[in-house]
């Protein structure tokens, strides 16, 4: 079923005409995330729906790869393209205001993360994919013991050796984009189908992919250096380290569980919109941990 990459709406399965339309009407009513789509995928000025049509096929388009391929190849351009994401940039060698911003907006984003993978877990009725969710879920959230905590804790750590206690951190409320970001994982997450939450959660994990260099991206997540120097804190580096070390395992896994379940025609296209959907709300949510780090800047 094909979906609108903007805002979700079902439509005709390969319904090309019928999404161009969708786009160019809500585009003409001022829809942010339809001028935004448009904007970004197609074109910049107004155009009759018909003429959008090749340009969307070319979208959805596998060519000679995989969904795996077609999701790393998209991820890339949009966060590692010849301008990198700002808040890429930002991390490079980060400020202590940037990891703080980092610190304050992600404790929301990974309650949300684990509450999506739950719902994967849920629905899906493969054993495999409940195997490879519950190791998310503890490698993310619950941890392994006092010798190997979760992301969650180390995310805390960072915050604490950065001055800013934990107390702190979890009574601040996310900022706007964050929130907004939020609900509609939540909302993808209980709605779409599971293979599709799978490629829209997961494929974020491909942020700390160090891999990603060799298949076309212009920089790593950050400068790999700032884990050895005194730069940044040792709490810093235990936290970018765990994520520069786990997620390439992690994404690269979900993506073959995407490959393996997610490419049947009537499912494909809603893979491939929820997942579209999913970094732009994505690409919101980072630029939200910047606007948190000029509060700390101030």
């Amino acid at each position: 079923m094909t979906q609108c990459p903007a805002c979700r709406l079902p439509l005709g399965e390969g319904d090309y005409l019928a999404l161009a339309i969708h786009l160019v009407d809500r585009a003409d009513a001022s829809d942010s995330p339809h001028v935004r789509w448009l904007n970004q995928n197609l074109a910049r000025q107004r155009t009759d729906p018909a003429d959008l049509v090749g340009g969307l096929r070319k979208v959805y388009d596998l060519g000679s790869g995989t969904i795996k391929d077609w999701i790393k190849s998209k991820f890339i351009s949009k966060f590692f393209g010849a301008n990198p994401h700002p808040f890429v940039v930002a991390l490079q060698h980060p400020s202590r205001s940037t990891l703080l911003g980092y610190v304050v907006e992600h404790q929301h984003f990974l309650r949300q993360w684990v509450r999506s993978c739950s719902f994967i877990m849920a629905r899906t009725d493969q054993p495999s994919v409940v195997l490879y969710e519950l190791d998310n879920l503890n490698t993310e959230f619950g941890g392994f013991g006092p010798s190997r905590v979760s992301h969650y804790e180390l995310l805390l750590r960072m915050g604490e050796s950065l001055d800013l206690a934990r107390s702190q951190v979890l009574a601040t409320p996310p900022l706007p984009a964050t929130r907004a970001a939020l609900e509609e994982w939540n909302e993808i997450a209980t709605r779409e189908h599971w293979v599709a939450v799978l490629a829209a959660m997961h494929s974020l994990e491909l942020i700390a992919n160090r891999n990603l260099v060799d298949v076309g991206a212009s920089v790593r997540y950050f400068d790999p250096a700032i884990l050895r120097g005194s730069e940044i804190t040792d709490a810093s580096k235990n936290f970018l380290r765990e994520g520069y070390e786990a997620d390439v395992g992690h994404s690269d896994e979900a993506l073959a569980l995407v490959a393996q379940f997610g490419t049947r025609p009537d499912l494909l296209e809603e893979v491939q919109s929820t997942f579209l959907r999913s970094i732009d709300l994505f690409d919101d949510y980072l630029l939200a941990r910047l606007e948190r780090a000029t509060q700390f800047e101030a």
